[in-house]
């Protein structure tokens, strides 16, 4: 998918074992320069682990990594100079404002008094947070902090910036802001690793998605790709009787020839579809077992349902999201 010279990240069969768990059990990845690339996959399925092996954050246990051609075993402190990570609180000291804890990591990161002036008061504009400014960060509300912890990531703007969930607890409004912030910043020239637990926000960001389950990539490429890969279409049906659910599971899979069924515990079922003439026949089938059912929808492919397609199990028994 590219040389060595247009990637941003390039890991092969990448390890870490904690005791006797594999947490990550040989992942390759290829993120191309200028790309928001998504890891898409459930908590604990290794997404946080590989994205600090390749912060130099944790030494690999097996495989390679490199960060712009530098090898982050071998050469940690290029790589540091080369990315941004988020995930960490962005705190000198609590008590301290906004406006004061990023001037000061301004001048950490070696930029004169007046620069980290400026760039501070760009990122609390940028982020929607002047008017909090001169507040201590021990009064800011969780969004506030996330927000805050991304703009302490981006004072000095790196080449590459590794995003672990990001967005995770945010309320809708500031979401959908990190979401520009996002795409601001590959438009401003730099990469983005972005790793997620939204199915919805791998849809909207990334350019390339690699699917991670139980330490391992199991699918990537771009999100069309993906979905295309599963088949044209997803049925979405609601039993009446949730007491059917059972049954009705065991008849689509028969007509279908699959056990990749989402279902919940309410009685709603997701199937993907190779073809959408196959909903004739399923429907055929649960009316002849007397299987009432109270509404249905053909969909277009979602991630989830690719995600259910690769791993046998779906996002969450009754969200879009995996955890």
């Amino acid at each position: 998918m590219g040389t060595q010279t247009d990637l941003a990240v390039e890991a092969q069969g990448l390890v870490k074992i904690f005791g006797t768990n594999r947490a990550v059990n040989g992942v390759d990845l290829k993120v191309p320069k200028g790309a928001i690339y998504g890891v898409l996959g459930p908590n604990g399925a290794g997404k946080t682990t590989t994205i600090q092996m390749l912060a130099t954050l944790l030494r690999p246990d097996g495989g390679s990594a490199r960060v712009f051609g530098h090898d982050v075993v071998k050469e940690p402190h290029r790589v540091r100079q080369l990315i941004g990570v988020t995930g960490q609180y962005a705190s000198v000291d609590e008590t301290l404002s906004a406006r004061e804890n990023l001037f000061i990591f301004g001048r950490l990161l070696g930029l004169s008094r007046a620069q980290s002036r400026s760039r501070a008061q760009e990122l609390l504009e940028e982020f929607d947070l002047s008017e909090a400014a001169k507040r201590p960060l021990k009064q800011f509300s969780g969004g506030m902090r996330r927000r805050l912890d991304l703009a302490a990531s981006l004072i000095s703007q790196p080449p590459l910036i590794f995003l672990d969930e990001p967005t995770t607890g945010l309320d809708p409004r500031t979401r959908a802001q990190m979401w520009n912030t996002i795409r601001h910043l590959v438009q401003t020239g730099s990469t983005v690793l972005l790793t997620t637990q939204y199915l919805d926000e791998a849809d909207q960001l990334a350019d390339r998605v690699a699917v991670i389950d139980r330490g391992q990539v199991v699918a990537e490429g771009t999100v069309d790709t993906l979905k295309s890969s599963i088949g044209s279409a997803s049925l979405r049906l609601e039993l009446a009787d949730a007491a059917d659910l059972d049954r009705a599971l065991a008849i689509i899979s028969g007509v279908l020839n699959t056990t990749a069924i989402e279902r919940t515990p309410r009685g709603r079922l997701t199937v993907p579809l190779a073809d959408a003439e196959q909903v004739a026949d399923v429907l055929i089938g649960l009316r002849h077992a007397g299987i009432a059912i109270t509404a249905m929808s053909v969909e277009k492919p979602t991630l989830d349902a690719v995600f259910l397609a690769l791993t046998g199990h779906g996002a969450n028994t009754e969200e879009v999201v995996l955890s």
